[in-house]
């Protein structure tokens, strides 16, 4: 049994620790509790897996009366997880801990007001440590949940699902676990999941592959399911095929560099400017990849880029700056373009002080090449320009800036 221990996070995660605007100080707890666990694991596994188990069992007591809308709480919870769980799955302890961890964590899943415990219950195969106790444990939920799914009217939820499909998965009842999804009354990908880690764990790569497509469906998350037939292909060394039939639609991130990246990880071999091509084909949007080009050091194309796309006139400001001493002609460019932006009235909540900017960083990269009188009056004339179609108040401001006149 593990070595009782007093924890500094215990009092930090009791119940109701947190009100309303609480979510950046219990991340910021959450954080601090990882660390500790992690600094005992050093010099005991099975007591730092059961801090771990504690800290699980307070997320839901602790963390309910905060506001959870932003995600980011959210994100923080599920990060949790994954950084200890690894540790409770591998410690070595012996038959009747382990059991007793099992049963604390199944009360707190049962407690879970938001589905804080998903992430345990997906692994829970593995936190059972052996296949004959997690064949108990599906044993426990198969028949509940095949007799919900059953029943046309009313539709039920049953708690434990996933650990259900975990443990199937771990006891290697593969077969158990494509006949009570064949009763489910949508295909739920966050349970398909789980056949289609069946059919691969028997080597059966191409029906994975077509049971995880099968599972398309309304509101079914598409890019999970491109991104785990990306995983089979990559996996197996079908890489070519991969990248043509999944990576475009599976690594979209937030911004068009982190999905780059992302899909210049996966496929080192590949040129990045064919990347950036497809992804801007796939896309629409050339703009968006303005900075993925940049720092591959393809500055014609991401010069390209930004003039028929929608970059941010501020994206292109800073690169003007970043890239003065370095390269000056391509900077220069980028500032002018930053410039022609914002008077045209791109960007968002745009101010003076972001002309001004702009201005002041292309006339740097011009004074690096020796063309700041040119650069000066280049900027006087595209405000001229500018305000001589409608009143801009940028453009009085560029000019009040360069000292040029102002005239109504």
């Amino acid at each position: 049994m593990a070595t009782k221990k007093v924890w500094t996070f215990r009092a930090r995660f009791r119940s109701k620790a947190y009100n309303w605007n609480g979510s950046s100080l219990a991340i910021k707890r959450l954080k601090e509790a990882v660390a500790e666990i992690k600094k005992a694991a050093r010099r005991d596994a099975v007591l730092a897996a059961d801090g771990a188990v504690t800290l699980f069992e307070r997320f839901w007591p602790s963390l309910e009366q905060i506001d959870t809308s932003s995600g980011a709480l959210g994100n923080a919870v599920h990060w949790t997880q994954e950084e200890l769980i690894p540790l409770v799955i591998t410690a070595p302890a012996d038959q009747k801990t382990r059991d007793e961890w099992l049963h604390r964590l199944w009360l707190a899943i049962q407690d879970d007001g938001v589905d804080y415990l998903s992430v345990i219950e997906n692994h829970w195969g593995e936190l059972c440590a052996s296949p004959e106790v997690a064949s108990h444990w599906a044993d426990q939920l198969i028949d509940l949940i095949r007799m919900a799914w059953s029943n046309p009217s009313p539709r039920v939820s049953v708690t434990g699902t996933a650990l259900c499909f975990s443990s199937l998965l771990a006891a290697g009842r593969h077969k158990d676990i494509w006949k009570l999804l064949e009763v489910a009354p949508y295909p739920f990908w966050s349970y398909r999941e789980f056949g289609v880690d069946a059919f691969l764990k028997e080597g059966r790569i191409e029906e994975a592959l077509a049971y995880a497509e099968a599972s398309r469906g309304l509101n079914q998350p598409e890019q999970s399911i491109d991104a785990a037939c990306e995983r089979i292909l990559l996996e197996c060394g079908r890489s070519e095929e991969a990248y043509d039939r999944y990576a475009l639609k599976a690594n979209q991130a937030s911004t068009g560099i982190a999905t780059f990246r992302a899909i210049s990880r996966k496929y080192p071999g590949r040129d990045p400017a064919a990347i950036l091509a497809d992804l801007v084909e796939y896309s629409g949007d050339p703009g968006r990849f303005f900075a993925a080009a940049k720092d591959a050091g393809l500055y014609k194309l991401a010069l390209r880029f930004a003039k028929g796309g929608s970059t941010d006139p501020r994206t292109l400001s800073r690169a003007a700056r970043d890239y003065a001493d370095n390269d000056a002609g391509f900077a220069m460019e980028v500032g002018r373009l930053a410039l022609e932006k914002l008077l045209l009235g791109h960007g968002y909540d745009v101010t003076p002080a972001d002309v001004h900017d702009a201005y002041e960083r292309f006339l740097v990269a011009a004074q690096r090449r020796g063309m700041g009188d040119a650069a000066i009056r280049e900027a006087i004339a595209l405000a001229n320009l500018h305000r001589s179609k409608l009143p801009n108040l940028l453009a009085d401001a560029l000019l009040r800036r360069i000292g040029g006149l102002v005239r109504d």
